[in-house]
Formats: C-alpha cells, sequence, structure tokens
C-alpha cells in the first residue's frame, strides 16, 4: 500500500496542482471526474478535508443526519463550523434526505405514496408511508440545515440513500426542484464492502484502473461497519494517482447532465432564470 502511494506520489510530483478549472499538466482540458461524499459517522471527516485541502480538490457533499462516533449527529450543532469549514474552501453541498430515509416500495393509487425506512433519527428502522409532501419535506430539510450551516445554498440535487428510486419517487423529488444523483458502475469506490475481503489496496487499483472520463465516485465520511477504514487511507492515493492519469475533478455544479438544471435553479447574480 505505502509503495504504490509512493509511485503514484512520484509520478504526479513534476505536475502542478489543478486548484482551478478542470486541466492536464500542460493546461489542456483534462479528463474530469466527480467525487461525492456522503455523511456517515464523520470520525474520519477531519482527516478527508486535510486531504482534499492538500490536494486542491474540490468534491460535493451529500448529507444526512447520521448517527456519529463524536457529536449530536452530521447535521447536528456539533458539526455546524466543520460545515462551515468545507464551504469557505469551495466545496458544493446537497441533500442525501435529512434522516437517511431509504425508499422500500411504491403503493397503488392516484396520488403517489411510498414506503420508506430511516435509517436515522427518532424514528430509525421502523417503516412508513408517506405522501409526496412529506418526502420533499425531508430532502429540503437536510438542504436547509446545510444552508443554515455554510451560508451557501445547496445544489438542487439530492442522493436517495442506497441509491434506491422509482420513477415515481424521482417525478416527485424533480417535481418539488430536485434531481437525482447516483453514481458510475467504475464509481463506486467500495468504502461500504467488508475490508477482509475487499482490502484497501485492492479498492485503490480497481478504481485506478476503471475509472473513467466523467465518472461521478461515491465515498463516505465514515462507515461503520468496515474494520479497515477506506478513508483517508485510500484517497489520497486514488486523488494522486488519478492525477498522474490525466484525471482532474470538478464539483457536480458542473457536470453536463446536471448544470443546466443547477444554473435555471440558482440563475448566477444579474442573469434572469431560465
Amino acid at each position: 500500500m505505502r509503495l504504490l502511494f509512493a509511485i503514484v506520489l512520484l509520478a504526479a510530483s513534476a505536475q502542478p496542482v489543478w486548484a482551478e478549472g478542470c486541466l492536464d499538466a500542460q493546461g489542456k482540458p483534462g479528463k474530469p471526474v466527480y467525487l461525492t461524499l456522503d455523511t456517515g459517522h464523520m470520525e474520519v471527516a477531519p482527516l478527508i478535508a486535510e486531504v482534499l485541502n492538500r490536494q486542491q480538490v474540490k468534491v460535493t457533499f451529500f448529507a444526512a443526519n447520521e448517527r456519529t462516533k463524536t457529536g449530536n449527529g452530521s447535521l447536528g450543532s456539533d458539526w455546524a463550523s466543520w460545515w462551515k469549514a468545507r464551504a469557505a474552501e469551495g466545496h458544493e453541498f446537497a441533500s442525501h434526505t435529512y434522516d437517511h430515509v431509504y425508499w422500500r416500495g411504491d403503493l397503488r393509487g392516484i396520488e403517489p405514496r411510498f414506503r420508506i425506512r430511516p435509517s436515522a433519527g427518532a424514528l430509525a428502522n421502523r417503516e412508513f408511508t408517506w405522501d409526496a409532501k412529506k418526502y420533499c419535506q425531508q430532502i429540503a430539510f437536510a438542504a436547509e440545515r446545510l444552508q443554515d450551516f455554510t451560508g451557501k445554498k445547496p445544489l438542487p440535487l439530492f442522493r436517495a440513500p442506497g441509491g434506491k428510486t422509482s420513477p415515481r419517487l424521482l417525478a416527485v423529488a424533480k417535481a418539488c426542484g430536485y434531481e437525482h444523483v447516483g453514481w458510475s458502475p467504475a464509481g463506486f469506490l467500495g468504502d461500504e464492502l467488508p475490508s477482509d475481503r475487499y482490502p484497501n489496496d485492492v479498492l485503490l487499483n480497481k478504481a485506478l484502473k476503471e475509472i473513467q472520463s466523467g465518472d461521478i465516485l461515491l465515498a463516505h465520511l465514515g462507515i461503520w461497519s468496515r474494520q479497515d477504514p477506506w478513508a483517508p487511507a485510500v484517497l489520497e492515493p486514488l486523488i494522486v494517482g488519478l492525477k498522474a492519469r490525466g484525471f482532474c475533478f470538478e464539483t457536480l455544479r458542473e457536470h453536463p447532465r446536471y448544470k443546466a438544471w443547477i444554473d435555471a435553479a440558482q440563475p448566477v447574480a444579474g442573469v434572469p432564470a431560465k
């Protein structure tokens, strides 16, 4: 693991840090990838922030109020200063549903209703039936909390926990102003997998081999079940290795699939909404 990191670090050492834009080492358009980080137990969040700052990589955080190892939840007041600092560094934010709510199924009827199961909050691990309004409130509440902490308006995007959705659920979310974001097949970085079967060096090698231009990458700010934490051990060698291969990092604000949607919902000052 250390040897691999040393190799990719050496390969990138002669290249400039790409702080702005998505450019390769020659200043030409690079191969963009979009690193996204979902919340988790947050123990590794400060170390992840150090890596991102050191590598001058901007990411998109999807936040829910999940149980944490320290503090009162990932969107609790104890973590407010951490989120504010990330906003000052130029990262982007979006909702992961406030109570980390899993979609379990659609219910029949004219009006959309869904079986859902929160995995966080006072109602965690119980199943409920929610209508469209209730589901939209869950998305919006996480976004509002992020804006309170950061002073920055989150992107009009959300990620359903586990990526579990239905066409009807996606239509409901879009009607209340939120486009769903999943991840690319190669962008699943594997930090949710058991470390005895998927050790960090295996996950790193797989990612460096398979990630392609335009991929949306997914990892977390701490996974309870993984004994050998993925982050930050894999994060920095992954970033360095991808840079050495001509990749560059952008937030979802610049993603071609979502850019028009974001610009329409969040027009630039002085430019009317489309």
